[in-house]
């Protein structure tokens, strides 16, 4: 199946240009390149498809320079008729191609092979897969605008510029900006995702209806930023947590996105004492309570972080840093505030 896929994206790419006119309309030739705005065919000079072979690459790929995004002729069709299912878009191409229809048991094996069942830990490490670091992204630009600056440690946060979204079933899919965080145990491995979608220019969420969705497998794992040893920090959610790490970007720090979550967060074997990032609300303090409780149990000290106001990032971008740093400060170990904490 890999070989005939190969062979389709060959013909597409022997047909480039008239491939560009058809999906790709608003866009025009620039020489050996076909110029458009992006993969959607918005009006524009961003997007470059590269009409001949070259010593650069082969006909058929593309790159989107304000975005990084890249691809071949496949991609073009998917994005350009909204296919969720690449056993669509092969139909598609072949179409296009003016080739015979695969029999119907080769589009079974075709749809077999490319599918995961939607929302699997498989699912959530193929997001992952295709997403590109957060720097110089719309994701470093939200958390900026969210006062969280201390990116080093955060490889398990990624940028996808056109995540899929629908809210349920019964609606059409859209594309939006999002961060997507890697969800993962304590070997490192990827058990989840969670996608944040956010607005066109970076400035916030997006304005849609589920801004947050997550996948795959999250009960005792989390978004972990760096390697936890004798000391983590532990919270809900990825701005809260990061928001503590912004005073403290040494101490390791896990977000487990939900209240639920972070009661059921599994300890490193080291582990000698956990901060809980609480969130100020009835959920934060069951997740407080019970972590507190798990913790003795297992002989790790325990210690609450509590905000002044919402959450951590709440107070971050309302109070500013010099009265978060005074509120962590006040419940952190002596010797952990000489390891951790700045100024």
């Amino acid at each position: 199946m890999m070989a005939k896929t190969q062979d389709l994206v060959r013909r597409l790419a022997e047909r480039a240009e008239a491939v560009c006119r058809h999906y790709l309309s608003a866009g025009r030739r620039q020489g050996r390149y076909w110029q458009v705005g992006d993969i959607s065919n918005t009006p524009g000079r961003s997007m470059f498809v590269r009409l001949q072979d070259s010593p650069n690459g082969p006909a058929g790929k593309w790159t989107d320079a304000a975005t990084g995004e890249h691809g071949d002729l496949l991609d073009v069709i998917r994005e350009a008729l909204g296919l969720a299912d690449f056993a669509d878009v092969i139909k598609e191409a072949r179409r296009f191609l003016s080739l015979p229809q695969p029999e119907f048991e080769e589009r079974q094996a075709c749809q077999r092979r490319a599918s995961v069942p939607s929302g699997s830990p498989e699912a959530a490490r193929r997001l992952i897969a295709i997403s590109q670091p957060i720097a110089d992204t719309l994701v470093e630009t939200y958390l900026r605008g969210r006062g969280v600056t201390a990116l080093l440690g955060t490889a398990n946060l990624r940028f996808h510029p056109r995540c899929y979204y629908r809210p349920d079933h019964h609606d059409s899919t859209e594309t939006w900006p999002a961060m997507v965080a890697a969800v993962t145990d304590l070997s490192g491995r990827i058990t989840g995702a969670h996608r944040t979608w956010l607005a066109l220019d970076g400035s916030g969420k997006a304005p849609v209806d589920v801004q947050r969705k997550a996948m795959g497998n999250l009960l005792g794992h989390a978004v972990r930023f760096g390697y936890a040893r004798e000391v983590l920090a532990a919270g809900e959610g990825i701005e809260s947590v990061l928001s503590v790490r912004e005073l403290m970007p040494g101490m390791a720090a896990c977000a487990a996105l939900s209240a639920a979550h972070l009661a059921a967060i599994l300890f490193p074997d080291t582990l000698r004492r956990l901060y809980i990032v609480r969130d100020n609300d009835p959920a934060g303090d069951g997740a407080r309570d019970t972590l507190i409780e798990r913790a003795n149990t297992a002989g790790i000290e325990t210690m609450a972080l509590s905000p002044m106001l919402g959450d951590f990032n709440e107070d971050l971008r309302t109070l500013g840093r010099d009265a978060v740093r005074m509120q962590i400060r006040r419940h952190l170990a002596p010797e952990d505030v000489a390891r951790f904490m700045l100024g």
